[in-house]
């Protein structure tokens, strides 16, 4: 698949989510054999650790890292903010069946404009979901867009895929993604292409130190991040000054 940008990707992104929103947790899963709740659970420590306040999570799929920020001692009330119904849907319902509908609101909404005034809120999330942005200007203005809601003295956390190299194990990891990864989701998704879609958004998306520089760019400082999953995966982190 050709790389696509701008409002192309928006809508092709939209689309290939709303069409697997049903089988999405499944798929993760099946695909990281569970490993994603411990890199979750990992993105939200270092997300909320030692702040008090509202927690948001920006175009936050079914809720996983929402529902994981809510549970957070000083965290006070989570926000899941994606752009898809179906996502929110989801994301709604896990909320009622984790005993936090009060705790957790969940809200249809465009990452690259926040509907929230600046300095809002102690901490903010984003999982897999900044490779899918229109393009690196998109991936910036989301970042943006996370420090402006984040109140002086909060954190943004940032848990994404990150390009694998094509030798040794993660080149094995490479090969899984790209063959494997697209046929199981065939099978139980019902569409290879959406499945094929996410390794090619992989390798076109920065190398985890780019990011890094990325976060410093949107007004981070001590930024930090971690290679996880075998250079499958990175979480980033900084703090607003």
């Amino acid at each position: 698949m050709a790389e696509i940008r701008g409002e192309v990707k928006q809508q092709y992104v939209a689309s290939l989510f709303s069409r697997i929103a049903d089988r999405y947790d499944l798929m993760n899963d099946l695909m990281t054999l569970g490993l994603h709740r411990n890199w979750k659970a990992r993105t939200v420590r270092l997300a909320a650790q030692g702040l008090s306040g509202k927690g948001l999570d920006v175009a936050g799929g079914t809720g996983d890292l929402g529902i994981a920020l809510a549970r957070r001692a000083g965290i006070e009330h989570a926000v899941v903010l994606d752009l898809l119904p179906g996502m929110i849907a989801k994301a709604r319902s896990k909320a009622g069946a984790a005993g936090l509908p009060e705790n957790v609101t969940c809200l249809l909404g465009d990452a690259l404009d926040l509907p929230f005034a600046d300095d809002t809120f102690a901490c903010c999330t984003a999982g897999f979901s900044l490779r899918n942005m229109p393009g690196p200007g998109g991936v910036q203005i989301a970042l943006a867009e996370m420090v402006r809601v984040v109140r002086p003295g909060g954190r943004v956390a940032v848990l994404e895929l990150t390009p694998m190299a094509k030798g040794g194990l993660s080149g094995i990891l490479r090969w899984y993604f790209h063959h494997v990864v697209p046929l199981i989701g065939s099978v139980v998704a019902g569409d290879r292409a959406a499945y094929t879609y996410l390794p090619q958004s992989v390798d076109q998306f920065v190398e985890a130190v780019a990011l890094a520089g990325m976060l410093e760019d949107a007004g981070l400082a001590l930024v930090g991040y971690k290679i996880m999953g075998f250079g499958a995966v990175a979480v980033h982190w900084g703090n607003k000054p």
